[in-house]
C-alpha cells in the first residue's frame, strides 16, 4: 500500500502559463538552492566521505517527486511505493533500506532523508538527500563485507521511517539506529547535518512560491521538466538507432574467488522511446556484489551521460523518463531478490557506466568513449591508537578516466564528477598514517588520440596496528579502448611489511591486520583510451612525456621516438608510425585487451600473480523466485486486459 499524503488545502494547483524570463529565473533559484543544499551539508558533517569527499546527492522535486535539480534523480518514487503510513506537515523520512524503495538506495550505507515542502497547507515540492555514512554497523568496520552472502551482514537496515513527526523529532528510532554504528557521534552529526541541509531547501522553495505564486512556482517546474523531456527527445533521436545494439561487460570477481560476471545489456528505439533490456545478465551473486538497480535511477545515469556527451548545456532532471523503458529480469545481478547482499555493489554501479558508453557509441562512434568509469575503490582503515581511541577511515579512491572524443580523460579522476579526494594532510592529521605517495601512474591509461586518465598510486604507511579493507575491480578484465585506442591498465594492491615481507592483495579483501611501519602501495585502474595512438600529434606526446604522464618507452605506443626531456626525433617517429600501420590489424572498435574469457582466465597467474577466479555458482532458491515472480506478472498482465 502507497504512502497516503494529507494536505489542509485540497486545491489543486493551476497550470499557467509562465514567460522564459521568469522560467529562468526559477530555474536558477532551483539551482542555488540546490547547491546551498551542499554547502549546509559539508560545513556541519563530521564524516570525512561526506565533508571532504562530498559522497552525498541532493535533489529538490516538483509535488510527483520528479527531481527538478540535483544529481542523482529522483527518490520520491520508490520511498511513496514502499512506505505505508502518511505524510503530513512537518515529517521528514528516514530510510536506508535498499529492498524497501525498489533500488532507490542501493546499500544499507546509504541514509535516504526526504521531506515534504509544505505551504499553505499542500505540498509545493519535495527535498532529499542521501549521504553515505562511514559505518551502519555490521560484520566489519565501514559495514562493506567483500564475503558477505545476506544483507543482514551488512549492518543495521533502517526500513522507511518517519523520523520527524510534525517537526519532533523521534529520538527513541534515532537512539536505537545510533547505537548499532561503530561511530554513533559522525551518524549524528551527518543526520543533523542533512536534516538542515533538507530545510534549507524548503525555505528556498517556500521563499521562491511566495515571490511568484504557488501556481506559477508549480507551472515553471513543469516547464523546466518539459525542456529537459523536448531536448532529450532530439537526442535520443539522433544518437539511438532503432536496430538493436548489443554490449557486455564484466565484474572480475565477487570476493569469494568466483568470477568473472556478465553484465548485458541491449539498446534500441521505437518512436521517440529509448529500450533497455538487461536480458541475458548473469543471475544475483551468492557474494555482495549485486546491484539492486532502480529502473528511475538507471534512467538517471542514462540521461545524464547522453547529456555530457552530447550536450552539457541541458539541464540534467527527470523530464525525459517516460521516453526511456528499463527491463531488468528479476533474480539477476542488477535486480538480485531479498536477502542478496548488496555492500560491493559500487562495482556493477560504475560498470553500468561503462556498458551506456560501449552502447550508444556503436550508434555514433564520433561521440563514443574508452571505459574506465569502471569503479569507484574504497579503502578502510580501522583500529586503537596508543591512546586506546578508535579510529576508523572510510575513503574512496581514484582512478583514471576514459579518453573522449573530445580530449584526453583526467589522470586520477573520480567515477562522479562532484566528488573530491580526501587532503592528505587531513588524513594525516585526523588518523595514524602518512601518505609516502600519492602519484599518478605514467603509461596507465591507454593509449589513443585521445589519452586514457593514468591511474592513481597511494602509499599508506601504517603508524598504529589495525585492520584494513580493500574494494576494487578491473584487476582481471582491462578498461577497454574505443575507435582505435588501446585499453588501459589494470589495478595493483601491493602490502610491503615493515619486516620486509612482500604480498600481493586481492582487489576485494576484508581484516587485513597490518603493523606500525607496513605500506600499502594501491594502484588504481588506468582508463582506456579513444582514437587512433598513431593520430596523437607528437608534440602532444612529448608535452605528456615532460609531464611524467608518459615514459620515453611508453611513447612508443603512439609511434613516437622522444627523449625524456621531451625532444622529438621526427624522422624516427616518421619511420616508426609507418611500420605500426602496415604490421598491425584492423582498427577495433572495442578493443578489450582480450578475445575471450578462457584466454583471459588462462594468462591471469603469469600477468597477475593470481589463480584466475573460479566458475560463478549461483543459488537455486533465486532462480526459483524470480520465474514465480514472471509467471505472476505475466497473469497479472492477461488479467488487466481480459478486465
Amino acid at each position: 500500500m502507497p504512502a497516503t499524503i494529507v494536505q489542509r488545502n485540497k486545491k489543486p494547483f493551476k497550470k499557467v502559463k509562465v514567460d522564459t524570463v521568469t522560467i529562468d529565473i526559477i530555474e536558477s533559484a532551483l539551482r542555488n538552492a540546490r547547491y546551498e543544499m551542499d554547502t549546509v551539508l559539508f560545513r556541519t558533517a563530521m564524516s570525512p566521505g561526506i565533508r571532504e569527499q562530498h559522497d552525498e546527492f541532493p535533489m529538490i522535486a516538483n509535488t510527483d517527486g520528479k527531481m527538478v535539480v540535483g544529481q542523482f534523480g529522483s527518490f520520491i518514487w520508490g520511498f511513496m511505493k514502499g512506505y505505508d503510513g502518511t505524510v503530513e506537515e512537518g515529517d521528514i523520512f528516514l530510510t536506508s533500506d535498499p529492498y524497501s524503495v525498489n533500488g532507490a538506495i542501493s546499500h544499507a550505507n546509504d541514509w535516504l532523508m526526504l521531506m515534504p515542502v509544505y505551504r499553505g497547507g499542500r505540498i509545493i515540492a519535495w527535498a532529499a538527500m542521501f549521504g553515505h555514512m562511514t559505518d551502519v554497523g555490521g560484520k566489519v568496520p565501514g559495514s562493506l563485507p567483500t564475503d558477505g552472502t545476506t544483507i543482514y551482514e551488512d549492518g543495521i537496515v533502517v526500513p522507511p521511517t518517519k523520523i520527524f513527526k510534525g517537526g519532533k523529532l523521534n529520538e527513541d528510532v534515532l537512539r536505537v539506529v545510533l547505537h548499532n554504528c561503530r561511530l554513533p557521534e559522525w551518524n549524528l552529526s551527518d543526520f543533523n547535518a542533512i536534516t538542515a541541509a533538507l530545510r534549507t531547501a524548503a525555505a528556498r522553495c517556500v521563499e521562491i512560491s511566495e515571490r511568484f505564486g504557488d501556481d506559477v512556482f508549480y507551472s515553471a517546474m513543469d516547464a523546466m521538466l518539459d525542456r529537459n523531456k523536448r531536448a532529450m527527445r532530439a537526442l535520443i533521436r539522433q544518437n539511438v538507432p532503432e536496430a538493436k545494439q548489443y554490449f557486455e561487460d564484466y565484474i572480475c570477481d565477487d570476493g569469494l574467488n568466483m568470477g568473472p560476471y556478465r553484465i548485458k545489456c541491449s539498446m534500441w528505439r521505437e518512436g521517440d522511446k529509448c529500450i533497455f533490456d538487461f536480458t541475458g545478465t548473469d543471475p544475483q551473486s551468492i557474494s555482495s556484489i549485486n546491484f539492486l538497480l532502480n529502473e528511475e535511477m538507471f534512467k538517471m545515469f542514462a540521461g545524464i551521460y547522453m547529456i555530457m556527451v552530447f550536450d552539457p548545456q541541458i539541464l540534467f532532471n527527470d523530464g525525459f523518463y517516460d521516453l526511456m523503458e528499463v527491463r531488468i529480469p528479476p533474480g539477476t545481478l542488477l535486480k538480485p531478490l531479498k536477502p542478496a547482499a548488496l555492500s560491493c555493489r559500487t562495482h556493477a554501479l560504475g560498470r553500468i557506466f561503462d556498458i551506456l558508453a560501449g552502447l550508444l557509441g556503436q550508434g555514433n562512434p564520433d561521440f563514443m568513449c574508452g571505459a574506465g568509469f569502471s569503479d569507484s575503490p574504497h579503502f578502510m582503515y580501522s583500529g586503537y591508537d596508543k591512546n586506546g581511541e578508535w579510529y576508523q577511515l572510510y575513503q574512496i579512491t581514484f582512478g583514471g578516466i576514459p579518453g573522449k572524443p573530445f580530449g584526453d580523460g583526467p589522470d586520477g579522476h573520480s567515477l562522479w564528477p562532484s566528488f573530491t579526494n580526501v587532503p592528505n594532510e587531513f588524513l594525516e592529521s585526523y588518523f595514524p598514517l602518512r601518505i609516502d605517495i600519492y602519484e599518478t601512474i605514467a603509461d596507465t591509461g591507454g593509449a589513443g588520440k585521445n589519452r586514457g586518465g593514468n591511474g592513481l598510486r597511494i602509499g599508506y604507511r601504517f603508524l598504529e596496528p589495525g585492520e584494513i579493507s580493500i574494494h576494487d575491480d578491473r584487476w582481471l578484465t582491462y578498461p577497454w579502448g574505443a575507435n582505435g585506442g588501446e585499453p588501459g591498465v589494470r589495478s595493483r594492491k601491493l602490502l610491503q611489511r615493515a619486516n620486509g615481507t612482500e604480498e600481493l592483495l586481492p582487489s576485494k579483501i576484508d581484516h587485513v591486520k597490518v603493523e606500525s611501519g607496513d605500506l600499502l602501495i594501491a594502484d588504481t585502474w588506468g582508463g582506456g583510451g579513444w582514437g587512433d595512438p598513431l593520430e596523437r600529434a607528437a608534440s602532444q606526446v612529448a608535452f605528456d612525456v615532460v609531464a611524467g604522464l608518459v615514459t620515453a618507452a611508453g611513447a612508443k605506443r603512439y609511434g613516437v621516438i622522444v627523449s625524456a626531456d621531451g625532444v622529438v626525433d621526427e624522422k624516427a617517429t616518421e619511420a616508426l608510425r609507418a611500420k605500426m600501420r602496415t604490421n598491425r590489424g584492423p582498427k577495433k572498435i572495442f578493443d578489450r585487451g582480450f578475445e575471450s574469457i578462457e584466454e583471459l582466465k588462462a594468462r591471469c597467474k603469469a600477468e597477475t600473480g593470481f589463480d584466475p577466479p573460479g566458475q560463478p555458482r549461483f543459488t537455486k532458491w533465486a532462480a526459483v523466485a524470480a520465474e514465480a515472480m514472471k509467471r505472476a506478472e505475466a497473469a497479472a498482465k492477461k488479467g488487466s486486459k481480459a478486465a
